[in-house]
């Protein structure tokens, strides 16, 4: 399954006019967000929204607490385990965005993963497999594998090792894999 990763309005455009009822919005500025949200909700669609990469905005819990609040967002994607708390205390679902670049990341992933306790955990670049397979056998969360995904191969790979969903801003993929 892909969860399709949105940059720009056009992304968002194409985003509606497929199946998928749920994507996450990456690389927005705070004056697009109510325009994103009103168009997601007019089209029945949901979104995470990733409030670090919200520009103009503090990234810490309170801009997720009024995000949350003024948007009534169906979700929140962020690398800060504060955040991930507080949108959970909020209600709101949740991703926390791991990167993996060697095994002491990997430790400590496991440890902000337990403080966090985030419905979902992205591992970053998505074509760790074993990290994939290792983080969901130590943590038992529900894994979503992003970044560097280009193929077809590669989103049945990361769906074999146990992520759940594949996020992808590459529109090809999510024609091909719906």
């Amino acid at each position: 399954m892909i969860l399709p990763a949105i940059r720009s309005m056009k992304d968002l455009e194409k985003f509606i006019k497929t199946r998928y009822n749920t994507c996450v919005i990456l690389d927005m500025h705070i004056g697009h967000v109510s325009n994103y949200i009103n168009i997601l909700k007019a089209n029945q669609k949901s979104a995470f929204i990733h409030i670090d990469l919200i520009k103009g905005m503090s990234t810490d819990e309170f801009a997720a607490e009024y995000i949350i609040q003024k948007y009534k967002v169906d979700g929140i994607v962020s690398t800060k385990p504060k955040i991930i708390k507080r949108a959970k205390q909020l209600g709101v679902k949740t991703i926390l965005r791991t990167f993996i670049i060697d095994s002491s990341a990997l430790k400590k992933s496991y440890a902000l993963i337990e403080a966090a306790d985030p419905d979902y955990v992205e591992v970053l670049p998505g074509v760790l497999y074993k990290a994939i397979s290792n983080i969901h056998k130590v943590t038992g969360k529900r894994i979503i594998a992003g970044g560097l995904i280009e193929d077809e191969n590669e989103v049945r790979k990361a769906l074999e090792a146990g992520a759940k969903c594949v996020t992808t801003s590459n529109y090809t993929l999510w024609k091909n894999c719906e």
